[in-house]
């Protein structure tokens, strides 16, 4: 199997689920805008049935003609993908529940209409010529029977995705990997992992399905999504990349960029220990991590941060060190003795004490 993996982004979509979140039709060309030209695999835009104003807005979406395939997000009804059709977007996503759960307690449907739906979905999905994505809805909780049973029909039909969906972000990465990988190994068909993030895993669990044989995982910038939300595109990037070696079209330089735009446009600011997007990521405060660096700086980096346009900073506080410290000053042109550093140190925990922050070097500066 190629190494190559597809990000297929649904900022637009489960994104837009998010509390308090809707996207203008601007503000859907400026995030599907940027993402394609990073390289994105695909867009979820949208959900057509919502009513005329999604309808037309997905359509203007489909007229840009992006370098990406924008797909929408459907149930297992007829109308549903007729809607759909009528926007020229390339690919459809059918989505349909498969756990007893959502079968016999939401629906009250039985195992065989989720195959009599899903084939008559398809069916008119194909005749439309579109790329089609079976959404498996409430697949961690399924019987791992039926859904070997739906995934075999899948390929008899000719669908091009099966996504499997962590509804509930209720699966750790074992459980990932020992639940999924007889699909992978039995079923022709690329598999897409689409993870959520309650329990804190939905990165960790989408990574894990790659490594479980998932060709494609669904992503969403900073993570935005329904509840807790999805797992994060710059997070699951940066991991494909730099710790499992694996092949992406899509350019991490933009992420900084791309997290920023989403952050002003949903007035959600990024935490400042947002993995790979927050301010302090990179910013190092011990004496012991300090010295480490200036011995190799690999003995405390986990990827390059130049990589996404970043960069290593250090900051002084409770556990700064005096060599540290006279390094920053003698660079200043200031010199202080043995005496004058220990006393400034006190006056850097102290300060940092009192103000819960981390001094930067013009702070040292003004402390002086």
């Amino acid at each position: 199997m190629s190494d190559n993996v597809w990000l297929c982004d649904t900022t637009l979509r489960d994104g837009e689920q998010a509390p308090g979140v809707a996207f203008s039709y601007r503000e859907k060309k400026m995030i599907a805008t940027r993402l394609a030209a990073a390289g994105i695999d695909e867009l979820e835009v949208g959900v057509p049935a919502l009513g005329s104003d999604e309808l037309d807005l997905i359509t203007k979406l489909a007229h840009l003609r992006l370098p990406t395939r924008l797909s929408t997000w459907n149930r297992a009804v007829l109308s549903d993908l007729e809607a759909s059709f009528r926007t020229g977007v390339q690919g459809v996503g059918i989505s349909i529940p498969v756990s007893d759960q959502h079968l016999q307690h939401k629906l009250r449907k039985s195992r065989s209409w989720v195959l009599e739906k899903m084939g008559e979905c398809v069916t008119l999905a194909k005749k439309e010529g579109k790329y089609i994505s079976l959404g498996l809805e409430d697949a961690s909780r399924a019987d791992l029977d039926f859904l070997l049973v739906i995934a075999e029909e899948a390929e008899r039909l000719g669908i091009d995705r099966i996504r499997v969906a962590d509804t509930l972000g209720i699966l750790d990465p074992l459980e990932v990997y020992n639940r999924f990988s007889r699909l992978t190994a039995q079923i022709s068909i690329p598999f897409e992992f689409h993870a959520h993030n309650d329990l804190g895993m939905a990165t960790a669990n989408a990574v894990t399905a790659v490594k479980a044989g998932f060709k494609a995982v669904s992503v969403t910038v900073g993570g935005l999504g329904e509840r807790a939300g999805n797992a994060p595109l710059e997070e699951v990037a940066v991991v494909l990349k730099h710790i499992l070696n694996r092949t992406i079209a899509f350019d991490i330089s933009q992420i900084d960029a791309l997290c920023s735009l989403v952050s002003s446009i949903t007035h959600r600011a990024i935490p400042r220990a947002k993995p790979i997007v927050g301010a302090d990521v990179f910013t190092h405060t011990s004496s012991v991590h300090l010295d480490g660096i200036r011995k190799d700086i690999v003995n405390y980096q986990a990827f390059p941060p130049e990589s996404i346009v970043r960069q290593h900073s250090i900051a002084f506080g409770k556990y700064s060190g005096a060599k540290e410290l006279e390094e920053l000053l003698n660079t200043e042109g200031i010199y202080l003795d043995q005496y004058q550093l220990r006393k400034l140190l006190i006056r850097i925990r102290l300060f940092s004490r009192r103000t819960s922050s981390p001094l930067g070097p013009a702070d040292i500066l003004r402390l002086i």
